[in-house]
């Protein structure tokens, strides 16, 4: 599995885990950028909400947020992706594999299974047919999602966000394996993952089907940009009206809470940024207001992104 296929997969993790069942009111500030202190820190550490996958013009950062990170001590990631070899890489695409030999042929009724088939093998994927049907329904479900991108490049933030972070040699870690976050997906139904398949697999093919998922992702990027959460949370929402509490409790509040008892160790230590999906931070079980139970004070941060002179 090359690094490209990686970030896919974190991609849908992404989307996924930024849905909530009830979209929940923000404060008016916008910002990606967040300030943790007081309770006991010795140093103030931050959040930043990142995007796993974004064309490459987007993929800015401003100056105070640059200046943040040379500040800190460390960066940490849901997972360091500088820092997985390719043979723990190879290991999670076998991971991603539908226990108990299960396809797609197991899951999907004979019309569905027909146009999920005709569709993949039309549209020449990195993984042929053949190969996909065996692998959890999500990642042809990110991949097909990939390949509707109009970017000339793609990129995610945590690769900018790593490079600056070589510039001034900070430490990167991850606040989760890749191990783990491959047993996170395979948690959720299969079944549900391959009607989910199939649904987009139909949109894609209705007339101009393609060019709403296009507009779709155009708006994500845009209200990303915005860094309004509060947006960003209603229009996933919007995007995928099926995704249930169940799965938020997979993919969202439960790992957030279990960063959040992480968090209260390492930034005793050490100033640092933890960079992860924009999605983690909103809510009443979002990275933000867990921490302010906790007795942190945490506050946006300006981060004015200027576009790049041409």
């Amino acid at each position: 599995m090359n690094r490209k296929a990686i970030f896919l997969i974190l991609l849908v993790i992404f989307v996924f885990a930024c849905k909530q069942k009830d979209a929940q009111k923000l404060s008016n500030e916008n910002s990606l950028l967040w300030k943790v202190s007081g309770n006991g820190l010795n140093e103030p550490s931050y959040l930043y909400g990142t995007m796993h996958i974004i064309c490459k013009e987007d993929a800015l950062l401003s100056e105070n947020f640059i200046s943040v990170i040379k500040g800190t001590d460390a960066i940490v990631f849901e997972i360091d992706m500088e820092n997985i070899g390719m043979d723990e890489m190879m290991e999670s695409l076998e991971k991603m594999k539908m226990k108990g030999d299960t396809t797609l042929e197991d899951l999907l009724d004979e019309a569905d299974l027909a146009n999920v088939k005709e569709y993949i093998e039309e549209a020449d994927l990195m993984l042929p047919y053949s190969e996909l049907k065996s692998y959890l329904p999500i990642l042809a479900y990110a991949i097909l999602a990939e390949g509707i991108s109009e970017c000339e490049e793609s990129t995610g933030i945590e690769e900018e966000i790593t490079s600056i972070a070589k510039k001034y040699k900070k430490k990167t870690f991850g606040i989760e394996t890749l191990e783990y976050q491959m047993g996170v997906m395979d948690s959720i139904s299969y079944s549900v993952q391959a009607n989910m398949l199939a649904d987009y697999i139909d949109s894609l093919r209705r007339p101009g089907g393609i060019a709403i998922e296009k507009e779709k992702l155009r708006g994500f990027n845009k209200v990303y940009t915005t860094q309004n959460l509060d947006s960003l949370n209603k229009l996933i929402v919007e995007i995928d009206p099926t995704f249930t509490e169940a799965f938020a409790d997979i993919l969202l509040y439960n790992r957030n809470r279990n960063w959040v008892a992480e968090l209260k160790k390492l930034m005793k230590e050490k100033s640092l940024v933890l960079a992860v999906g924009a999605g983690h931070l909103p809510g009443k079980k979002g990275l933000i207001d867990l921490l302010r139970k906790e007795g942190y004070e945490v506050t946006p941060v300006e981060n004015n992104i200027s576009p790049k002179k041409k």
